[in-house]
């Protein structure tokens, strides 16, 4: 709370996502590609072969600018980011790790000076130095990434670290090894998608078909590290973070998901168009393949952002911004006494603190359509109540008077009235938007919080009566506060949930 609010139309993880992402994907496709480059000169001068040596000198000019340009000016871009929409952790960070961050801006000082002396190194230096240079910049970039991925798992896996504060229990954590063995398969995956991309341009004939298949040969060896590696990363990760994200966590579990799909599209086309009939390799399908690659390493860095959830650094600071450690004195004194700079008003405050990380009022995660056509002793009840809501969230950090004033502040910008006005509906219908908004945060229908089964054989007057003593069913539970038309609809619908009717 020691920091001013930057307060954005876009989403945090929209924008972060842009931004990471992208620099992520261009940061492994240069590690990759320092490999790709300096292994086929190597062969390429064994073989005496000029045509490839070409090759490799027009493909490492578009790779030094991507690298170089995009992959700092990106780089750059995420420490701006962080260090505005979560300054707190960007603080953690830095603090635990200045040493770490300190080495590895080391070693990507002699990244670009050797890739700078390695491209413009073609024509002027002996071949054996320029195979040096390459080799040194691949290392360096490497090294790297060893780091950065050590600080990067300990966000999701600090280990022993939360017990005794020591750097290396952090940096080697439970998911290091596996996280540094899958980024090196992405590495050299992407290197040869890229290389699948420029080759696809030159003209049929025999070069085109051997480094065709020899570049799909390294984007395949590099998916098939990548796979093993995903599932080796999954099983690192403590079994409580990855029941919970199976119970009530649909963002990481479907990113992974998506990602195995992605992953077997990438394989076939390389083993279809790379392997099996290289000559058949358009640019067509080599920029699909590269856009399939950026999409999947998207899937993935979503999953590992999103299964952290409720925290940002797993049991030391919770997304928001809170740290663990002063949760409790928060929801003692309040969220506002902490707070370093105010605007007056402090519904608006509060949200932007304690909500806005993850959501907004329209857009990303929004809350809007959440709340339209609730009271504010709904919402109040609800934001009471976040840690036990699906999607695994932190717990309101305030008092019970300042939930009541953000649920002011998000009433103010909701839809007042009935849903069935809202929404035009009637009946099961109505009652099935009814329970997807005031039951369905918590009961999530087909989940492990779903309470269906216990709706069979409820009467009309059973039902009712359930909805009268709702806020006293469990910790948590807001009281029911809709009108008539909607009370008769949602027992209506919860009839045929306990029929085992449509869903």
């Amino acid at each position: 709370m020691n920091y001013p609010f930057w307060d954005v139309p876009v989403s945090y993880g929209v924008l972060m996502a842009v931004i990471a992402v992208f620099h992520v994907f261009v940061s492994h496709f240069a590690i990759g590609g320092g490999l790709y480059l300096v292994v086929s000169e190597h062969l390429a001068r064994k073989a005496g072969d000029a045509r490839r040596l070409e090759f490799l000198e027009r493909l490492s000019k578009f790779f030094v600018l991507t690298t170089l340009v995009a992959g700092a000016l990106t780089g750059v871009g995420i420490w701006f980011i962080i260090g505005l929409i979560s300054p707190t952790a960007t603080e953690a960070l830095i603090h635990n790790y200045v040493w770490g961050w300190a080495t590895e801006w080391t070693f990507f000082v002699v990244e670009i000076a050797a890739a700078m002396i390695y491209f413009y190194g073609w024509k002027t230096m002996a071949p054996r130095a320029h195979m040096a240079v390459g080799w040194i910049y691949f290392v360096f970039a490497w090294l790297s990434l060893f780091i950065i991925n050590g600080i990067v798992t300990f966000m999701l896996t600090p280990g022993q670290w939360l017990a005794t504060g020591d750097f290396w229990d952090g940096f080697f954590n439970p998911t290091f090894w596996p996280s540094l063995v899958l980024r090196t398969g992405v590495c050299v995956m992407l290197a040869g998608l890229y290389a699948l991309l420029v080759v696809a341009r030159c003209e049929a004939g025999g070069f085109k078909e051997r480094t065709v298949r020899w570049s799909a040969g390294w984007g395949v060896a590099g998916l098939a590290v990548t796979a093993v590696c995903q599932y080796w990363y999954w099983k690192a990760i403590p079994a409580a973070v990855t029941a919970k994200a199976l119970q009530t966590m649909p963002t990481p579990i479907h990113s992974m998901e998506i990602s195995v799909w992605l992953a077997v599209a990438i394989g076939a086309l390389l083993v279809v168009f790379g392997l099996l009939a290289p000559r058949k390799l358009g640019y067509g399908a080599a920029a699909a393949l590269m856009v399939l690659g950026l999409a999947w390493f998207g899937a993935f860095e979503w999953f590992r952002e999103s299964i952290r959830k409720p925290y940002i650094l797993a049991g030391y600071i919770y997304g928001n911004g809170v740290e663990v450690a002063q949760a409790d004195r928060y929801k003692k004194e309040g969220l506002l006494a902490q707070m370093a700079f105010k605007t007056g008003d402090d519904g608006a405050d509060l949200f932007r603190h304690a909500c806005q990380s993850c959501h907004m009022l329209n857009g990303y995660k929004a809350l809007k359509p959440a709340f339209d056509g609730m009271d504010r002793a709904f919402i109040a009840a609800i934001v009471r109540a976040t840690h036990q809501l699906k999607g695994n969230m932190p717990p309101f950090p305030g008092t019970a008077a300042e939930a009541e004033k953000i649920a002011g502040y998000l009433g103010h910008h909701t839809d007042k009235r009935p849903l069935a006005e809202i929404y035009k509906l009637e009946g099961v219908e109505l009652g099935r938007k009814a329970y997807a908004i005031r039951c369905g945060v918590c009961h999530v229908i087909g989940a492990a919080s779903d309470k269906s089964q216990s709706f069979a054989g409820q009467s009309a007057d059973d039902l009712n009566n359930m909805l009268n003593t709702a806020a006293d069913l469990g910790e948590g539970m807001p009281a029911y506060t809709g009108d008539a038309a909607e009370r008769k609809a949602l027992v209506a619908f919860l009839q045929e949930l306990g029929k085992g009717g449509k869903k």
